[in-house]
């Protein structure tokens, strides 16, 4: 076992128990039957508002891949590009390591339809500067207008939040100049990369924001139903529970989430809202995802066979061809 998959497999084992200990710590008060009345006093209204933020959320993420897709030139239908982003982010989301699970499935798919190893490469990572761009510029947003939950988590003073909000957008406009004036490639070993076109720069920026206004606006929803919850609130609960999930690595965040989430909004995030917005956000996803997946493999594989087939009967039909005569 290399050096590397040793790391990834401890990194696994710690993120896995991290989780289970955090998820102990916010569930451990309450019995099965509290969770399972806290899930259900929350309002179908604000459940169906709650999948439908999770879907539109989804959408965006598909833009995410497009950007990529575009990024490197490809000209792959919208279609195929949804397909492989919502089965490899819906999977990868919840597994955890995102970008080697995740980035895993998108090659599966991209190099069926043709594109390079050095084109999944860049759309994986283009992909994740998407979801940079839009976790500063909503970070930058809640940090500027309700700097003191921040403050208050961070225990840092409320002018620091700010300029580090301001330090957000900044970092954001820097990109998307860097975008329209610098040309200029870098090279890694043999592939190369180079800053978007400032309109795919520009598309990350929005198409990243909106989808993490669409992640926090769920969370809200369901943490709405039991307490009065502003949405700048629960969006800058999701910030720090983010900054929280990037630093411990924990498997789709598991347990992070949900100890943040409680840490920042108190009482104001109930048991069964936590639960809600996992199974909505996370499960539902993943348990559409998996079966999905498997689906377009089996599909994959018997075009594979057909073409194959048809091969082998080409080179037999010409093998059987009579010589034409000297």
């Amino acid at each position: 076992m290399t050096k590397k998959r040793i790391f990834t497999s401890l990194m696994l084992v710690l993120g896995f128990g991290l989780a289970a200990w955090l998820l102990y710590q916010v569930f451990r008060e309450h019995s099965l039957s509290e969770i399972v009345r806290s899930v259900k006093d929350i309002p179908t209204a604000n459940l169906a508002l709650a999948l439908l933020f999770a879907f539109l959320s989804y959408l965006c993420l598909t833009g995410f891949d497009w950007c990529g897709v575009r990024y490197v030139r490809q000209g792959l239908p919208y279609p195929k590009i949804a397909l492989a982003s919502f089965i490899a982010l819906s999977i990868g989301q919840s597994v955890g390591m995102s970008g080697l699970s995740s980035g895993a499935l998108r090659y599966r798919y991209y190099a069926h339809w043709g594109m390079t190893t050095e084109d999944v490469a860049k759309i994986v990572l283009l992909s994740g500067v998407t979801v940079g761009l839009g976790m500063a510029v909503l970070a930058g947003v809640v940090m500027i207008a309700n700097p003191q939950d921040a403050a208050g988590v961070l225990h840092l003073e409320q002018s620091l939040v700010m300029m580090i909000g301001i330090g957000c957008l900044a970092a954001t406009l820097l990109y998307i100049l860097a975008a329209a004036f610098l040309r200029v490639p870098v090279r890694i070993r043999s592939w190369t990369f180079k800053m978007p076109t400032w309109r795919i720069a520009l598309a990350q920026v929005a198409i990243g924001a909106i989808n993490f206004a669409f992640v926090s606006a769920c969370l809200r929803e369901v943490m709405a139903a039991s307490a009065d919850v502003s949405y700048l609130k629960a969006a800058t609960a999701f910030v720090l529970a983010n900054v929280a999930i990037l630093v411990t690595h924990a498997p789709g965040g598991l347990g992070v989430l949900e100890a943040t989430v409680r840490h920042v909004m108190g009482d104001q995030a109930s048991i069964g809202s936590l639960v809600a917005f996992r199974v909505i956000y996370f499960f539902i996803p993943l348990f559409i995802g998996l079966p999905l997946s498997l689906a377009v493999e089996a599909l994959f594989r018997a075009r594979k066979s057909r073409s194959d087939d048809r091969g082998a009967s080409n080179a037999a039909g010409e093998a059987m061809m009579p010589a034409e005569p000297a």
